[in-house]
């Protein structure tokens, strides 16, 4: 990439010829006659860490005799401590970007010059956590999304004290709500977003939302695309109407997109008729093609078929409503993402239970930072300052 030259550097370096390249004379004293501009953009090292002391001091009043203390900062509690900044650069490591401890702890010495110990950074996350616990943060953004007329839900598995758990997910394009639990239907409840929510929840084929009857479905069009394009590319030659219901799936999306940038908020009748009895029409052709062979890929293709026929509610909620963008899950799929990143960082879990619970706290809020354009460094500053950001609604207004 070339860089671009800037109008006010901080030092100019001339760099003038000593002597004449063709006699050998001396040009100290000679004009410049023409000069070619070179800049060089580098960091200084890190400077000593700064050491501000506070001074608690108590008066007495001369008509009372009662003893007033002085009221320190709201970050200075321990005799000696680190300050926000150092705390908002270490929870970046830690958690903005997903530094193994260790790691984060040499990064912080040698970039910020400041010495701490991995054991202070392996607590940053839980403080980072607790902060944002306090601050409101999830309880706004559960009222937020309790509002969104459609949220996109996800789960992943986590190993996290020796075993197998689970972090879940609620969001939207500007918000994101995680929690931890095992798979069950109580433990998506706990999230305190999805249950009594009467808009659309955009999901994978995953049965343990199923309870969730006061919401209208919607089946991730990506996930069914992928079985699709599976089948077919196994057996193209029995499995064609896989190949023509990916094609009508496509078709579908575009129309819906169509409709949604036009302002519509349905499709047109005829144009929703046709897409759904061709629909109808792949599904029993891809059970019939399939009922009697007994292969293990035919057993696949008839599962495939019942589902696209049990489920076409889910399935075609794309196009029953294209005044939303749903249909895929793509933006749950990237947005619980991280947890994989952090896994991959640490050594492949989580050592505590509360560890995983804390990750998912403080992912939420840097998720939804980044969602509004705030960078996760900020978003940091922000919280440990004891001003901690909070998303202003459901989406920016302008």
């Amino acid at each position: 990439m070339t860089m671009n030259l800037v109008d006010d550097p901080d030092e100019t370096i001339s760099c003038p010829p000593a002597v004449c390249c063709g006699c050998g004379a001396d040009l100290a004293g000679a004009p410049v006659t023409a000069q070619r501009r070179h800049q060089v953009t580098d960091i200084e090292p890190a400077p000593a860490p700064k050491v501000t002391e506070y001074l608690a001091q108590a008066k007495e009043c001369a008509g009372c005799g009662t003893v007033t203390a002085g009221e320190l900062p709201a970050h200075v509690r321990a005799r000696a401590s680190y300050g926000p900044e150092t705390c908002a650069q270490a929870a970046n490591l830690v958690s903005g970007h997903h530094i193994p401890i260790y790691r984060a702890t040499l990064l912080l010495c040698q970039l910020a010059g400041i010495a701490v110990s991995t054991g202070w950074m392996a607590q940053i996350r839980g403080k980072a956590a607790a902060l944002v616990e306090a601050s409101g943060f999830t309880d706004r953004v559960r009222e937020l999304l309790k509002a969104a007329p459609a949220v996109h839900a996800d789960e992943t598995p986590a190993r996290a004290a020796g075993g197998t758990r689970y972090v879940h997910l609620a969001c939207t394009r500007y918000l994101t709500c995680m929690h931890t639990g095992d798979r069950s239907a109580e433990a998506i409840d706990a999230g305190r977003v999805l249950p009594g929510y009467q808009g659309v929840i955009v999901r994978d084929g995953y049965a343990g939302y199923g309870h969730l009857t006061s919401a209208l479905h919607a089946w991730c069009g990506v996930h069914l695309l992928r079985d699709l394009k599976g089948l077919h590319d196994f057996e193209p030659s029995r499995q064609q109407w896989a190949s023509q219901m990916a094609a009508l799936l496509i078709e579908a999306r575009d129309a819906a997109r169509a409709a949604r940038q036009a302002g519509q908020s349905v499709l047109d009748a005829a144009v929703l008729d046709d897409l759904i009895t061709r629909y109808r029409a792949l599904a029993a052709a891809g059970l019939a093609a399939n009922l009697y062979r007994r292969t293990a890929t035919a057993k696949d293709a008839r599962r495939l078929a019942r589902r696209f026929r049990t489920f076409e509610d889910l399935i075609l909620r794309f196009a029953t409503r294209p005044d939303l963008d749903i249909f895929s899950n793509n933006e749950a799929e990237q947005t619980i993402r991280p947890v994989k990143v952090q896994q991959r960082g640490s050594g492949g879990c989580w050592r505590t239970l509360t560890g995983l619970a804390e990750f998912a706290l403080v992912q939420s809020y840097l998720s939804t930072a980044a969602k509004w354009g705030i960078s996760k460094l900020d978003a940091l500053r922000d919280l440990f300052g004891g001003n901690a950001w909070l998303p202003p609604g459901l989406e920016p207004t302008e």
